[in-house]
C-alpha cells in the first residue's frame, strides 16, 4: 500500500470511530497516522483530555521526506503593489465571515470587473493572494480582487465545508455567506454584474464548483484548481473517499462556463476530480443549449512545466470551457509565487490564464 492510500485509510478509520462515539480512539488513529507521516512529533501523555477529530482536506500533502523551508508571506504581503488591501467582514442570516479586498490604484472608468479567490485550507486571503500573484494582475486590468477567509470555528484548517449537504445548497450555510459578501462588495465597490467571477484552490475549489453550480446568475465563469465537483460528498468519510477517487458527480440544470487546472501528479485530490469537474459542468452546457461542445487539444511548453490544454466551444465559437493538465505537478497552485503555500513556480501561469478566459466571456 503506498503512503497516501494508508494514511487515507487512516483519516477514514478515524471518522468511523467519531460515528461510533469513541473521540479517543479516533484521536489515537489520527495522531498515529500523523507520526507515521512524519508531521507530529512523540508527545509525552497528559492528563489533558484529547481534542476532538475533524475533516482535514490534506493540503499540504503528507511529507513524507524531509520538507524544505518555505518562506512565509507576511500580513500585507502585497504592500509593494500601489493598490489598497483592506479588510473588511459581512453577515447575514447564513453567518459571518472576514475578507481581504484589493483596489487596484487605477481603477477604470465605470463598473470593473470582480474575481472572488477562495484559498485551500491551512491558508489565509494573505497567503493566497501571495501565492497566486492575482493582485499584480489586478493592476494590470483594472479588476477588483475578492478573497474571503475561511473562519477556524469552523473548520479547524480553514478549510471550506464543501464535503458537507449543509453547505452545497443555495441560501444556506457558505455558499450563502459567500453569495452574500459578493454582493455586497459589487454594492459597495461598483463592480460589473456581468464580469463577476470565482477561482478557488483545493478545498476553495470545490466551493467554487459549488457556487457556479448553484449561483449561475451571479458568477459569469468559474475557475476550479485542484478542485472536486459540486456535491461530490456527503460528509467527511464520503469527502476523504472523492479525494482519492471521484465518484459520480451530481447533473446541473444550468452551470457557467469553467476552466480546471490540475497537475496530473497530484497525491492529495485525484486529477480524475479535474475531469469529473469539467465533466459536469461540460454536461450542463450541452443539455442546456442544446448544440454540441467541441472539443481541441494542444501540448505546450510553458513556465517550465509541459501542459495539455482542452478546450470546449459552442457552435458560435464561444469558449464554453478550458481543462488543463499539468504534467508533473502536485497539489499546488500553477506558475504561483514561491513566498506563498501550496504553489508550483513552474507554470503554466494558472492565475493569468483563467483571468484571461474570465475576461473574454
Amino acid at each position: 500500500m503506498k503512503p497516501f492510500e494508508q494514511f487515507i485509510g487512516q483519516m477514514m478509520e478515524s471518522a468511523r470511530r467519531v460515528q461510533a462515539r469513541d473521540p479517543k480512539a479516533a484521536t489515537d488513529v489520527i495522531q498515529q497516522a500523523l507520526a507515521q507521516a512524519g508531521l507530529l512529533a512523540p508527545q509525552q501523555k497528559t492528563g489533558a483530555p484529547p481534542p476532538a477529530p475533524e475533516f482535514v482536506d490534506l493540503n499540504p500533502p503528507p511529507a513524507w521526506s524531509k520538507p524544505r523551508p518555505r518562506p512565509r508571506p507576511a500580513p500585507g504581503a502585497d504592500s509593494g503593489l500601489p493598490g489598497r488591501f483592506i479588510a473588511g467582514s459581512h453577515a447575514c442570516e447564513a453567518g459571518s465571515r472576514r475578507y481581504k479586498l484589493y483596489v487596484p490604484a487605477h481603477l477604470p472608468a465605470g463598473r470593473r470587473p470582480l474575481i472572488v479567490m477562495l484559498h485551500g485550507c491551512t491558508q489565509d486571503p494573505d497567503d493566497f493572494a501571495t501565492g497566486t500573484g492575482m493582485n499584480a494582475l489586478a493592476e494590470e486590468t483594472g479588476c477588483l480582487v475578492l478573497y474571503p477567509e475561511q473562519d477556524g470555528r469552523a473548520n479547524r484548517s480553514h478549510c471550506w465545508n464543501w464535503f458537507e449537504p449543509g453547505h452545497q445548497a443555495r441560501g444556506a450555510g457558505e455558499p450563502g455567506i459567500l453569495a452574500g459578501m459578493t454582493r455586497q462588495v459589487m454594492k459597495d465597490h461598483d463592480a460589473e454584474p456581468s464580469q463577476v467571477f470565482v477561482a478557488g484552490m483545493s478545498a476553495g475549489g470545490a466551493m467554487a464548483a459549488v457556487l457556479g453550480a448553484e449561483y449561475p446568475e451571479l458568477f459569469a465563469a468559474i475557475g476550479v484548481h485542484s478542485g472536486l465537483p459540486a456535491g461530490s460528498a456527503r460528509d467527511m468519510i464520503s469527502g476523504l473517499q472523492a479525494m482519492k477517487k471521484p465518484g459520480r458527480a451530481r447533473s446541473l440544470r444550468e452551470a457557467v462556463p469553467i476552466i480546471v487546472f490540475h497537475g496530473d501528479a497530484d497525491h492529495v485530490v485525484n486529477a480524475a476530480n479535474g475531469e469529473a469537474v469539467l465533466k459536469q459542468f461540460v454536461g450542463a452546457h450541452a443539455g442546456l443549449r442544446a448544440t454540441p461542445l467541441h472539443a481541441s487539444e494542444d501540448g505546450a511548453s510553458a513556465g517550465g512545466r509541459r501542459s495539455t490544454r482542452r478546450t470546449w466551444r459552442d457552435e458560435e465559437g464561444q469558449v464554453m470551457a478550458e481543462h488543463w493538465t499539468v504534467h508533473g505537478a502536485g497539489h499546488a497552485w500553477a506558475g504561483g509565487n514561491p513566498a506563498g503555500s501550496h504553489t508550483d513556480a513552474l507554470g503554466p501561469d494558472a492565475s493569468r490564464e483563467m483571468l484571461r478566459f474570465f475576461l473574454n466571456r
